[in-house]
């Protein structure tokens, strides 16, 4: 590298110094922007001293800009916070944002709350939040405002919806309800009344910004695909409609990440489909987005540190799983577990670990059993112990911060997350609903917790 290249800084930081280019800087910092744009004689020199970031937080920053998802200490994740405090770097927040976990959280809230990072501030509280009762004692030994702070947000609810086709006003199904577990007691109570007109069978299901969607579905055996999707939005407990995608599918994956619904393959008169959708919520549009490997309906997905994972069965014992790219529109080929005589069923995202369930060999069909997919390692890791069967619980998982929830119409159980085995801590009442379940987290407010309305409205 040309040290004396006018594309090129030289940063000094107290004894350090490094090389970096000014585009990537001006692109990815504020403060470098500004000064780049300024016209001041700082933008025109070659070198700059800056005191206010360390250098293993100046570090950690160039990893994260060069497309790096570094693991943390206590004194990393510190400088990182001050670093993107002090060069206002969106790409460092997000990844610090995107590594909170219970261990590193109260030191990422109370840090980023010092430093004025807001946005890290919030996701570390909210996370908090949902382990208060684990961290609760960690949590008091925070600054009063910063305690108050985290009581005063919502909790994530468990919340469930089983497979329903669509009624009429003359008929309707009192079944058709999405529910949510009160903790309290251990029990189900109903949420909410699905619209009539909404059909959650071999639909797509899924959470967005604290807004439940429900596209696709049908009508009935002829496989009729409803056009219109749903949303309901539990601050104001009301239902709208958006608009369906494209191209009609059911037995769709319905993945919401970073302000978008993808609707993942599925099915349409009778073909398997290899399309994927994508709707912006911010201009309410839809767009064909790349394409997957190949065709399939039903397509196990999660979220691991903010990435997409899905699994593609390949037969033979082989699961594929792919993650999708959006920046750059591509799904990557991440790893292939064979297990004989078994295959993939569902997955469910710990830190950096995959959880795939998947049914046991040729004379334990019944028996579900897990394995580990660690994303920093890149190895796999076969789960000690088995959990539950195909008549029970773990085919459908949801992870709040250390615990993962399982439900069947038995039992509803709440396990505690170690790294190669699930330890169960506490059962409660089931479901108590037939057909297909679809599981996921809402923050519901206090009021609609206690009260539920019985007619739902929606607008058209």
């Amino acid at each position: 590298m040309d040290r004396g290249s006018n594309s090129h800084w030289q940063v000094y930081i107290d004894h350090s110094s490094f090389i970096v280019d000014k585009t990537v800087l001006a692109e990815s910092c504020e403060y470098f922007r500004a000064l780049f744009q300024s016209g001041m004689k700082e933008s025109q020199q070659e070198e700059i001293h800056l005191r206010c970031v360390g250098v293993r937080g100046f570090l950690v920053m160039l990893q994260v800009l060069n497309g790096e998802r570094p693991v943390l200490n206590s004194d990393q994740i510190v400088e990182a916070i001050e670093c993107t405090a002090f060069l206002q770097v969106p790409a460092l927040t997000k990844h610090l944002i995107n590594i909170v976990n219970s261990e590193n959280c109260l030191l990422m809230y109370h840090t980023a709350t010092t430093y004025g990072v807001w946005e890290l501030s919030h996701s570390s509280a909210l996370f908090i939040r949902d382990m208060y009762t684990d961290l609760k004692e960690d949590v008091h030994t925070l600054p009063k405002k910063l305690v108050e702070y985290i009581e005063s947000l919502l909790l994530s609810s468990y919340v469930a919806v089983c497979s329903h086709s669509p009624s009429t006003d003359l008929l309707q199904d009192l079944q058709r309800t999405v529910c949510y577990l009160d903790e309290d007691n251990g029990e189900w109570k109903v949420l909410t009344h699905l619209p009539v007109s909404t059909s959650t069978t071999m639909a797509g299901v899924a959470v967005l910004d604290n807004i439940l969607y429900i596209i696709g579905g049908v009508h009935d055996v002829s496989k009729k695909v409803v056009e219109d999707g749903f949303c309901y939005n539990p601050a104001a407990n009301t239902w709208s409609t958006i608009c369906g995608p494209h191209q009609l599918r059911y037995n769709l994956t319905l993945i919401g990440h970073e302000g978008c619904l993808y609707t993942v393959g599925g099915e349409y008169n009778m073909k398997t489909l290899s399309s994927v959708e994508r709707y912006r919520v911010s201009n309410q549009s839809w767009s064909f987005v790349s394409p997957l490997p190949c065709p399939a309906a039903s397509v196990v997905s999660a979220i691991a540190t903010n990435r997409i994972f899905i699994c593609l069965w390949k037969g033979k014992g082989a699961t594929e799983i792919h993650e999708y790219v959006p920046e750059q529109d591509l799904w990557l080929l991440v790893t292939t577990l064979i297990r004989q005589h078994s295959y993939g069923l569902y997955m469910a995202a710990h830190k950096d670990n995959l959880y795939v369930m998947r049914n046991g060999p040729r004379d334990d069909f019944l028996l579900c059993v897990m394995d580990c997919y660690n994303l920093s390692s890149g190895q796999w890791t076969a789960m000690s112990g088995q959990y539950g069967n195909c008549k029970g619980s773990l085919f459908t998982a949801v992870v709040r911060g250390d615990s993962v929830f399982t439900l069947s119409r038995q039992v509803t159980t709440e396990y505690t997350v170690q790294d190669y085995a699930w330890r169960r801590k506490r059962e409660m009442k089931g479901f108590g609903r037939i057909g297909s379940i679809y599981t996921f987290l809402m923050r519901l407010p206090k009021a609609t917790t206690q009260t539920t309305t019985v007619f739902t409205t929606y607008l058209l």
